[in-house]
């Protein structure tokens, strides 16, 4: 695998992933330090002059309040009443105070719940530190290598799961600098303690790349199962002698929405020189109702996909620094509202879909579609067959149900009123991933119970794409009939769907 680069412009969906998950390296490109040290320049010139959101003043309501701005890791000097004191006038025995921006830092690191798995924290790491290399935050370049060097020695901070309201990742980001900083243990490992400047304390926390971080994974994952489930959705239609009118492109042309033409399209393109009796003028709408249901899945994943591509590069930073006019510009680029409506509706979508896979499951089991024994038993009379799959495949619909309730439509008024409104976007977030992971399991029982109703009446597809997925999975599932344990036929089946997504075209 290669490195990949992050340069604040072209990062991906998969390529968070790649990082995250597949252990890939980064680089931050030379441009992107570049314009960090630019900014950097700028903002720190600016404070030193006047008046700077974070660097300057308190955030949330103490945004009124001022500070005294360091641009040094050593204390502060206060004297008897609080007032920073230098030289003659400091008194004997001075209250040294550590800056704003590391007591910033250390009131922020208060998340709590369980740790998030160290991919969720990866993705998380490498979103933000291409949002430093897009410039525009003021934090030093020190930090981006710093953030580098973790991420490609294998360490994560200790980000807990709640926190985050979708206008700022901000406990998840404070641990983190108090990792670089050396105060708080790195997981998986140590490193030396990164040169970092307090005044830059609010520029690195701001950010939802926690948030971002894991709508990419769910993203990723998600754009794979959708192409896994169209093969899937092929092969149970030979199993039961479905009538492939419904997908005819003349259909689709009367109704032209892109999702339903692509769906529609793909399963013509997998089924095309099967031989294939339809069994029925009408097929349920499992069958039938596959482009006007799976086709608003992919376009809500294509819709998450462009939000993505500007939420992964963006400087969403508050203030802005813009070392070009040499202003630092306040603003509200930290709220995701975008994203998290983007989140809410793909997990809608993603849920009608899993139920019609959840109803072909269930038309799999029954003799009246496949001619073959209930629940595809092979062994005495009464004997269960894959009759456990469906409490299974419900069980995780039931999940995903409870998953794709809109986070939208909670809101939060915190600090003392002066932030009003919040997108829970983090929620929306972290409630995709888990739907992803309950539609993967969704997707494994069809496929499972597609594949053995396929070997029972001998009916394996013919030439094409579609029996080059049949032939994949078939060699890598178990044969047996009879009645077991199918955890593991679950799990093997799970495993299979991302390559089983590239025989889908």
């Amino acid at each position: 695998m290669s490195d990949v680069l992050l340069d604040g412009i072209a990062l991906t969906a998969e390529q968070v992933r790649d990082v995250a998950r597949d252990g890939g390296r980064v680089l931050v490109h030379p441009d992107g330090a570049t314009r960090a040290g630019a900014a950097h320049r700028t903002v720190a010139a600016l404070s030193a002059a006047g008046g700077v959101y974070g660097r300057t003043t308190g955030v949330g309501a103490n945004r009124l309040i001022a500070v005294e701005y360091e641009s040094s890791a050593g204390p502060v000097i206060l004297g008897p009443e609080g007032s920073v004191v230098t030289g003659d006038s400091a008194p004997q025995q001075p209250v040294r105070h550590d800056p704003h921006g590391l007591r910033l830092l250390r009131s922020h690191a208060g998340g709590a719940g369980p740790l998030l798995d160290p991919i969720s924290v990866r993705a998380m790491l490498t979103v933000r530190l291409n949002q430093l290399a897009a410039g525009g935050s003021g934090v030093a370049p020190d930090v981006l290598i710093g953030l580098e060097t973790a991420l490609n020695r294998g360490l994560t901070p200790p980000v807990h799961a709640f926190g985050g309201i979708g206008t700022g990742d901000l406990p998840a980001l404070a641990v983190t600098a108090l990792c670089l900083l050396g105060e708080v243990p790195w997981r998986g490992g140590s490193m030396e303690p990164v040169p970092f400047d307090p005044a830059d304390a609010l520029s690195f926390i701001s950010s939802n790349a926690g948030s971002i971080g894991e709508a990419a994974l769910a993203c990723a994952d998600l754009s794979e199962l959708l192409r896994a489930g169209t093969v899937i959705t092929a092969l149970a239609f030979l199993a039961c002698d479905g009538n492939s009118e419904a997908y005819e492109a003349v259909v689709h042309l009367a109704r032209p929405h892109p999702g339903q033409q692509t769906v529609a399209a793909r399963l013509r393109d997998l089924l095309a020189g099967q031989a294939v009796k339809p069994a029925r003028i009408q097929d349920p709408y499992s069958y039938r109702a596959v482009p006007q249901v799976h086709g608003p899945a992919l376009d809500a994943v294509v819709a998450l996909e462009r939000t993505l591509g500007i939420e992964l590069n963006a400087p969403a930073e508050n203030p802005l620094v813009d070392p070009v006019g040499n202003r630092v510009l306040h603003n509200a680029n930290f709220h995701t509202a975008y994203l998290g409506l983007a989140l809410d509706a793909m997990r809608n979508a993603l849920y009608q879909t899993a139920a019609l896979s959840v109803a072909r499951l269930s038309l799999l089991l029954e003799p009246a579609f496949t001619g073959l024994t209930p629940f595809l038993a092979a062994g005495p009379p009464g004997s269960s067959g894959l009759m456990i799959l469906e409490y299974v495949a419900h069980s995780a619909l039931g999940a995903l149900r409870l998953n794709a309730t809109p986070t939208s439509l909670a809101t939060a008024v915190v600090s003392r009123g002066v932030e009003e409104h919040a997108p829970f976007s983090s929620q929306a977030a972290r409630n995709s991933l888990d739907a992803v992971a309950s539609y993967r399991v969704v997707l494994a029982t069809e496929l499972v119970a597609a594949v053995r109703a396929l070997r029972m009446r001998g009916a394996a597809p013919v030439d094409g794409p579609l029996a080059d997925a049949y032939r994949y999975v078939a060699e890598r599932l178990p044969d047996r009939l009879d009645d077991r344990p199918l955890d593991q036929d679950v799990e093997d089946a799970a495993a299979l769907l991302p390559a089983l997504a590239r025989f889908e075209g």
